[in-house]
């Protein structure tokens, strides 16, 4: 079935790139617009860092709080086949600082994708500081499609000098509002707003996921700027990832099933940068023990079910009359909004599995731990894993999510730490 998936994936690149131009007709998304607004307005103080995977519209966001803030500004680019130069940062950042002297409060100085720029942050830094030392009023907001590659720029130059604004997947509450989608959809067609007016077309929009999505990240965000010595396996291994998205999967059965050769450290470094970019991460094992869960067996996990349903290639009906497949849709729905909205909060998500008893997902907060049951059958009375878990974590609380439970609507409506 891999090679099904890859066949799709392959053929991404001889296909049409569709362009949907709905993003720039959508309304703010509180509360990111309101929070960058808010920080536009103030005094410069740091540089504003808006992350997070691609078509999740963080550009929108972004020129929507620049045409609100009143300021004067220059927003550029960097998402191009060819890695532009240091030389270009500079030149842009000097029609940022034109902007800020024309203006009466100063200026904004906005980058799109740019981890793109070989040696990005040391530029930043050099100009950042200039304007610092000569009191400048250029406030700059910097944007990036691959969090992991913009975190390592900060980290490495930035330090003391940003906020970050992670921007995570849509989540179903948004669908619902701009798109009046349910459940059913936003389970199958997952949380893309651009790929939301190809929903009746199911084909097109398969397409448009494979080609301006996935195919797209994988060789711009990652394979086009990180050193991968086994791009095949990368990709295989992203396929095999939405195979069997919701289910816990030894690195050693994975390197049995993947085509290329490789071990389980080059797995486990490749689900990082396939997490960095936004498309699918290996959630470890929850045991109080940071060692143990570092040397678990990966919970694959699609941060998008978009991701699953396009590789997949069956109808939405077809789905959903497959108990065990939307089964683990669900699943991933509840996984994906559990882990994208961890980004930047203070909560972790695990899994939990000794010997037959399992749980679903664990998320973690200080001394709160709550386990997580994800169930679509209605005569589900007795959850043998949740108990297990609950005996050797006693303080552990738990949740049902779905029939007997909190409606599965209801949780992917409510933000992760309302419950915690």
């Amino acid at each position: 079935m891999v090679d099904g998936l890859l066949n799709a994936l392959s053929k991404t690149t001889q296909s049409i790139e569709y362009t949907v131009g709905v993003a720039g007709s959508l309304k703010p998304r509180e509360p990111l617009f309101g929070q960058l607004l808010k920080r536009l307005r103030e005094p410069r103080r740091f540089i504003q860092v808006v992350a997070g995977p691609r078509q999740v519209g963080k550009t929108t966001l972004v020129r929507q709080a620049l045409e609100a803030s009143g300021l004067s500004y220059h927003y550029a680019s960097a998402d191009e086949p060819a890695l532009r130069g240091a030389g270009w940062t500079a030149a842009q950042w000097e029609i940022g600082r034109a902007r800020a002297r024309d203006g009466r409060r100063g200026g904004v100085l906005a980058l799109d994708e740019i981890h793109k720029i070989p040696d990005w942050s040391e530029t930043v830094k050099r100009l950042w500081d200039e304007d610092t030392a000569g009191g400048a009023r250029l406030r700059t907001v910097l944007l990036g499609s691959s969090p992991l590659l913009v975190q390592r720029g900060l980290t490495e130059s930035l330090a003391g000098r940003f906020e970050v604004i992670p921007v995570r997947h849509w989540s179903f509450g948004e669908m619902r509002e701009s798109f009046g989608w349910d459940l059913d959809q936003y389970v199958c067609l997952g949380g893309y707003p651009g790929a939301a007016p190809l929903a009746r077309d199911e084909e097109r929009w398969r397409r448009y996921i494979l080609d301006s999505l996935i195919e797209t990240t994988v060789a711009r965000d990652i394979l086009l700027l990180t050193r991968v010595d086994k791009p095949a396996l990368l990709r295989q291994l992203f396929a095999l990832g939405c195979q069997y998205s919701a289910q816990v999967l030894s690195y050693q059965k994975m390197l049995g099933q993947l085509q290329d050769a490789g071990n389980s450290t080059t797995l486990a470094h490749y689900l990082e940068l396939l997490g960095g970019a936004g498309l699918l991460v290996g959630l470890q094992k929850y045991s109080g023990s940071k060692v143990r869960q570092r040397g678990s067996s990966p919970k694959l996990l699609a941060l998008n079910t978009a991701l699953v349903s396009a590789l997949l290639g069956r109808s939405c009906r077809d789905a959903r009359h497959d108990h065990a497949q939307w089964g683990r849709l669900v699943e991933t729905a509840v996984g994906a909004h559990l882990v994208n909205s961890a980004a930047g909060a203070n909560f972790q998500v695990f899994y939990w599995r000794q010997r037959s008893y399992e749980v679903d997902y664990v998320i973690a907060s200080g001394k709160t731990t709550i386990a997580i049951e994800v169930t679509t059958q209605r005569d589900r009375d007795r959850l043998p894993g949740v108990d297990e878990f609950q005996r050797h974590f006693t303080r552990a609380r738990a949740l049902l999510v779905g029939p007997g439970g909190i409606p599965v609507d209801e949780f992917l409506s409510t933000e992760v730490a309302a419950w915690l």
